[in-house]
Order: C-alpha cells, then structure tokens, then sequence
C-alpha cells in the first residue's frame, strides 16, 4: 500500500507568518507551486497560503445587504464574514492572508485517502506532518506520478 511517505516531498518550500505578500507571490511562482506550508520558528505548521488566498486579494468587497425598518438598520450577512473578507483583501502579511485551519495528513495515511482528500475537498496541496511538525508536502503531481507503472516517488 502506497503512503503519504512513499509520495511526499520533503525539499519543502515554506513561508514565515511574518513574509511580506508581494514576497509571497514570487515564492510561489518562481517555483510553479500552487501552495506552500506557513511555518513558525520552531518548523512547526501554523497555516498554509494558496494561491487561491492572494487571488481573493483582487476580488471587490461587497456591500453586506441590509433591512431598515423604523429608522433602524439590520444586516442581513454576518459582520465577522465582512472583517474576514476586508482582513484577507487588505493583507499585507502571509499571517492575514493564510488559512489556519489546515488539512493535514500524517507519514502513514494512504494514498486512497490523500486522493480522496484532494478530489472531494479541492485541495492542491496537502502538509504532511508528524505531531505539530512539518515533514512533508504532496502536490497533484505527486499522486499522479503513481499512475505511471514503474515511477518511483522522487
């Protein structure tokens, strides 16, 4: 049975909370990756910043809807959304534009379930760690070089 260890890489491309954005972006596009782990001093995960997260910085905010009934104003969308959405549009930090509530997977968990993971959930990179540790990282490419007989796992 193939595992996240027979897959995963672990010449790991990372980022510090503290990296600026713009910084950020070249990481990830001058090594063609479409996520990388944000790890604290210690290597420990505290986050994983996608492309999908800098992309959210060019969307526009909405103007939440609102109900005004007897000169009073009742909003109709939740004011937390509001400040997440103008937290990660104004982020000038990875800290405000990475999400933190990561999916991770451990050495040992298989290859059926990685797979699963990344089809149902649309994730693009998955962290692989041991306890709160950063050993690893598997990408798309990373399980479709499974599909061809013969190719090992670099």
């Amino acid at each position: 049975m193939i595992t996240a260890s027979d897959i995963m890489e672990t010449n790991i491309i990372c980022i510090n909370p503290e990296t600026d954005i713009t910084r950020a972006v070249e990481v990830l596009l001058n090594n063609h990756i479409n996520g990388a782990p944000v790890v604290d001093a210690r290597d420990e995960l505290v986050g994983i910043l996608c492309q999908s997260d800098l992309i959210f910085q060019q969307k526009e905010l909405p103007i939440p809807p609102i109900f005004t009934i007897l000169d009073g104003i009742i909003p109709l969308s939740s004011s937390k959304k509001l400040d997440d959405d103008f937290q990660k549009i104004s982020a000038s930090r990875v800290s405000d534009a990475m999400v933190t509530q990561v999916t991770t997977v451990s050495p040992d968990t298989p290859l059926s379930e990685i797979a699963s993971l990344m089809v149902e959930k649309h994730f693009h990179t998955i962290p692989v760690v041991e306890g709160k540790k950063l050993v690893g990282v598997i990408g798309k490419e990373d399980i479709l070089k499974t599909l061809i007989p013969g190719q090992k796992a670099e």
